[in-house]
This record gives structure tokens, C-alpha cells and sequence, in this order.
């Protein structure tokens, strides 16, 4: 593993040099909608903008729940190693938009891939990717790990351990954990931080538990927080208190 810059705090508090931002692939389409919508990815690109000018290192892992979700073919009677192979190329074309409106803006992106598709991305290899990231480029880590049957919570976990990054930035639509969905119940309370052992034994819906072990064993602490506000992602780089700190 990597190792990470000097000054993480356990409990994830900054400010940061190197961070993993998970975005879902939701996050690139409109609300309730399917693929791709141009404003949404602007909003993506503009959240990216913000690590980019404060010199932090920045990858990215992204889902493809816009384009197709494994597990949902899988019940329609698609193979489901085959459904999550079809899910990781949904997150590889996410990638190559997201590349492609971040470099319009002059920002220096990589598309590195788990699963070979030489014509549009580079292969992951961990020591391509601290180079990219070490030179200032975004790097976008398409097709989760490669392998079926994982989700792209859990890549996000894997890759944060394997680059050294000094936390997991999960870019969602709430203002961070709460004990019970804020969409349905209105008296929903959020945390202001929780430890991943009480995230595991109270069936929160953070990340999938592949993940939450991942980093819990590993101590890189997980930050989860509303990416309408663009301002939240200032505040957490500067080691400001914003959304939920899971950790251990």
C-alpha cells in the first residue's frame, strides 16, 4: 500500500493532500432520469474543480447506475457475473464524459480502467496512477475492480488503500449518515460522525460492508456529504466539519 501523506487525522479531519472522491453514477444524470445529462456532469465536473485548485490530489471512482445496474439485469435473468461485466463498461463511459468536461476546462485527466479497453482509457496500474496524481492530474478509475460480483463502494475502498489517499470523500444527494432514510422519514437525525463498527451493526446504508471493512481495517476514515453545495467540499478540504466522518 501506499503511503499516505503525513497529517491524516483518524477521524478524518484535514485539511487534505490526496483524496478519494466516490461520485454515484446518478450523479451524472437528472434527478429520477437515465444516462447522461450535460448539467449534471458540469455540477460533477464543477465539485472536481474545487480539489483541482487547492492542489489536492484527486481520483475519482464512479458507478454506472445511470447507464446500467448489475444486479437489477441480474433478476431479469442475465447471468450476473455477465450483468456486472455490462455495469462496469456503463461506469468506463461515465469516465470518458466526465474526462472529457474536465479537460474543456484545462484540467489534465486520466481515465484508467480495470477492465482493458485500450482504445479510450489506460489499464490501472497503481503505479501509473501515483504518477498521474503526483504530476497533478486527475485520475478517473472506470470498471470498479474488474472482477463481478463487487460494487464500486467497494473499488472505491480498495483504490483509496492502494493510491495512500487520506480519505473517502462519498459524494451523495443528503447532507450526510442518518439512522433511517431522510426521503421517507421526517424525523430522520443525522450523525455528525459514528464509527464504522456501529455504520456495520446498526444496517446503515453507507457503503456496502465489503467496503466499510475495507476501511476500517485499513483506517482511512470515510466523509459523507451533500455535493449540491459545492462550498461543503471547501470546508472538508480545509479540515472543516461538514456531513458525517465515519471512522474507526
Amino acid at each position: 500500500m501506499a503511503d499516505r501523506p503525513t497529517g491524516s487525522g483518524r477521524k478524518g479531519i484535514g485539511p487534505f493532500r490526496r483524496v478519494l472522491l466516490k461520485l454515484s453514477g446518478e450523479s451524472l444524470c437528472a434527478p429520477g432520469g437515465q444516462g447522461i445529462d450535460v448539467d449534471a456532469v458540469s455540477r460533477a465536473a464543477d465539485l472536481i474543480a474545487v480539489c483541482v485548485k487547492r492542489g489536492v490530489e484527486t481520483a475519482i471512482v464512479i458507478g454506472g447506475g445511470n447507464m446500467i445496474r448489475g444486479a437489477t439485469l441480474s433478476q431479469l435473468g442475465i447471468n450476473r457475473a455477465t450483468a456486472d461485466y455490462m455495469g462496469m463498461l456503463g461506469t468506463a463511459i461515465n469516465a470518458m464524459a466526465l474526462q472529457d468536461v474536465l479537460e474543456s476546462r484545462g484540467i489534465p485527466t486520466r481515465v484508467l480502467s480495470a477492465v482493458t479497453i485500450s482504445e479510450v482509457a489506460e489499464p490501472f496500474i497503481r503505479r501509473r496512477a501515483l504518477r498521474h496524481l503526483e504530476k497533478g492530474r486527475v485520475v478517473i478509475l472506470a470498471c470498479g475492480t474488474g472482477a463481478p460480483y463487487v460494487t464500486t463502494d467497494t473499488a472505491a475502498a480498495l483504490r483509496a488503500n492502494e493510491l495512500g489517499a487520506e480519505v473517502v470523500l462519498k459524494a451523495t444527494k443528503v447532507d450526510g449518515v442518518y439512522d433511517r432514510d431522510p426521503r421517507k422519514h421526517d424525523d430522520a437525525s443525522a450523525f455528525d460522525h459514528i464509527t464504522y463498527m456501529d455504520v456495520i451493526n446498526k444496517h446503515l446504508n453507507v457503503m456496502d460492508r465489503t467496503a466499510i471493512t475495507m476501511c476500517m481495517e485499513n483506517d482511512v476514515p470515510l466523509v459523507v456529504f451533500n455535493m449540491n453545495d459545492p462550498t461543503n467540499l471547501v470546508r472538508i478540504l480545509e479540515g472543516q466539519r461538514v456531513g458525517t466522518i465515519v471512522h474507526g
